[in-house]
């Protein structure tokens, strides 16, 4: 995602875009439980999994 489309407000932006962005955060908060070891690997990888597919996300 670039600069601009973070910077602007959620009513500016697609509904595809505003499912990118809020898959994006939920991936980022997915990584953090897993740095912080709050969720092992397989379960950062299900959650992913699962998640991708329930976004459309590739």
């Amino acid at each position: 995602m670039n600069s601009d489309t973070e910077k602007c407000a959620p009513q500016a932006l697609t509904h595809d875009e505003r499912k990118h962005r809020l898959y994006l955060q939920q991936k980022e908060l997915l990584d953090t439980f897993l740095a912080h070891g709050t969720i092992t690997k397989a379960q950062y990888d299900k959650s992913l999994h699962d998640l991708t597919e329930k976004m459309g996300e590739e």
